[in-house]
Order: structure tokens, then C-alpha cells, then sequence
């Protein structure tokens, strides 16, 4: 009866190959793959297969990582809108406030024109331009806009963009205009600082026509870093109160009488794809008075005798 006892072990504990020569089996198994996929692409075409195969797994392994990013994501981007929200609505808050300040302040400004019969405000017409490339000079800052004689662009129009101004209108063809930047060497244009109310002139070409320089400023003169330069509106080109720069360094010399004070315009030409064209102001003003003719010495002397006395 013990005879028919099976003594073999249980498949738990039954010892196969010893795990250093699994190890050497399979690596050898490997590196016979890798070279055979090398030299004769063994597994080129099984390789698709098993990726095609994988796919699915691979694709299910990856939701819940998904799933955590795509929520992390979705709650940062909910929390960044309604921040921008909160934003948008004091902004837009303010713009309300000031469009009613600038309300009561264009029909006061009305009233004391009526009461001190001064002429209206003039208004300045604009056209929409579009920028069609930079002048090939690299001595010069100029640009060309598709708006020319034809579209009754005069020379000496002001060109801004939102920021403020770019420059001026220097050159006329028929369905094109050249416009030098005030960055240029030989750009120039009148100025007001806006804390001061002082006038000057503020002229381009530094630094290879990235900057712009405040010029015949005395050395005492009241200029501070961050003051913001506008057109006074009484050159009869621009109207008033464009943005045209901002002043960047104030040099002060003991032994100079001038100040040199160095700007940073307020609308940059860089990247710049659509202007606007303003009518110079020039255009609305009334005609200067001709010259009266000068009288003959002769007449001047007779006309200045007194009546009675004797020829």
C-alpha cells in the first residue's frame, strides 16, 4: 500500500531551471533578436503588429493619468478666468467711469466755447491703412502704407496707431505713401510735457533710430524720468494730445547750458500692421491773410504831415 504512494512533489515546490541560466537563456535570446532585427530586419514586420496589438492597453494605462492632468488643468484654467473675469469687470467698471467723466467734459468744454464764442473743436478725419513693407534703406526708418494720392492722403498727414503716434506722410505716389517714422534721423515733432505743460522739440535718429531725444532743453529745466510727452495741437499738423513719447534718461551737465534727455516713443514700429491716416489740421484752418502791400516812402511821408501845417 505505501508502494502506491506517488512521492514525486507537488508542482509548488517542483525546482526547474536555476535562475542564472534563465537569466543567461534569455539574455542571449535577446541579443540574438536585436542583431537578427539589425542585420535582416527579422522583426520588422511583427513589429507593427505588436504595437497594434498594445495599443489598446497602452491607451487604457494612460486614462487615469489623463484624467488627473486634464482635471488639474481644467480647475487652474477655471480659477484664470475667473480671475481675468474679475478683471475684465473692474476694467470695464473704470472705462464706464471715465466714458461719463469725458462725457460731462466735452459738454462743459462746449458751454465755455458758447460762452467765450471761441470756434468748435475741429474734428479729425482718419482713414485705415495698412503697412506693405519697410523702406529698403537701412540708414532710415520709413514704412509704406497702401493708401496714396488717389485715396486724397495729403502730404504731412500725421500716421498713429492706437499707442500713438508713428510718424508722417513725407512722400506721395498713387496708391502708396512713403511715411517717415519719428524714430528717423530727420524726423521731428512739437511736444508738451503733460505734467509741466512745457513745450518742446523732440527729434529722432539716436542709436540708429531707436530712440528719440528731447534737444534745447535747459539745464534747470523741471524734466523727470517717466514724463509723458503729447502733441500740443498748434503746429497746424497734429491734433492734440496724441501720445508720442516718454522720457527714458535725464542727463544734466554742470558745465552745459542744455539738458540732454533721452525719450522712448510711445508707439513702437515693430510688428506694426494697420495705421491710421489723419488729415493735417492744416486742412480745416482757415487761409492766412495775404500780405498787405507795402505804401511808397513818399506816400508814408506825406500821410504823416500834420493838417495845416504848410507843403
Amino acid at each position: 500500500m505505501l508502494g502506491t504512494l506517488d512521492r514525486t512533489p507537488p508542482p509548488f515546490f517542483r525546482q526547474g531551471y536555476s535562475a542564472l541560466t534563465k537569466v543567461v537563456f534569455f539574455s542571449a535570446l535577446s541579443v540574438f533578436l536585436m542583431v537578427a532585427d539589425t542585420r535582416v530586419a527579422l522583426v520588422a514586420n511583427l513589429r507593427p503588429a505588436i504595437a497594434t496589438a498594445l495599443a489598446p492597453v497602452q491607451r487604457g494605462l494612460l486614462v487615469p493619468v489623463e484624467l488627473v492632468t486634464g482635471g488639474s488643468d481644467y480647475l487652474a484654467g477655471l480659477r484664470a478666468a475667473l480671475q481675468s473675469e474679475d478683471a475684465a469687470r473692474r476694467q470695464l467698471a473704470l472705462q464706464a467711469d471715465r466714458v461719463a467723466l469725458a462725457e460731462r467734459l466735452a459738454v462743459e468744454n462746449g458751454r465755455l466755447r458758447g460762452l467765450l464764442e471761441l470756434q468748435p473743436a475741429l474734428a479729425v478725419r482718419s482713414q485705415a491703412a495698412e503697412v506693405l513693407y519697410e523702406a529698403a534703406d537701412p540708414y532710415s526708418r520709413k514704412l509704406f502704407i497702401n493708401r496714396g494720392a488717389a485715396q486724397n492722403i495729403g502730404l504731412g498727414a500725421p500716421v498713429v496707431n492706437e499707442a500713438g503716434v508713428l510718424g508722417q506722410v513725407t512722400r506721395l505716389y498713387p496708391l502708396s505713401a512713403e511715411v517717415t517714422l519719428l524714430t528717423d534721423k530727420d524726423a521731428a515733432i512739437p511736444v508738451i510735457n503733460t505734467r509741466t505743460q512745457q513745450r518742446g522739440a523732440a527729434y529722432g535718429g539716436l542709436e540708429k533710430g531707436s530712440a528719440m531725444e528731447l534737444r534745447f532743453v535747459a539745464a534747470n529745466a523741471d524734466v523727470k524720468v517717466g514724463d509723458l510727452l503729447h502733441t500740443a495741437g498748434v503746429d497746424g499738423v497734429y491734433p492734440a494730445g496724441l501720445a508720442v513719447a516718454k522720457v527714458a534718461q535725464v542727463e544734466r551737465q554742470a558745465e552745459g547750458g542744455f539738458a540732454r534727455v533721452l525719450l522712448v516713443p510711445a508707439a513702437q514700429a515693430d510688428g506694426v500692421r494697420h495705421v491710421l491716416v489723419l488729415e493735417p489740421l492744416s486742412a480745416q484752418l482757415p487761409p492766412k491773410p495775404a500780405p498787405q502791400p507795402e505804401l511808397p516812402a513818399k506816400a508814408v511821408k506825406q500821410g504823416s504831415k500834420r493838417p495845416g501845417t504848410a507843403p
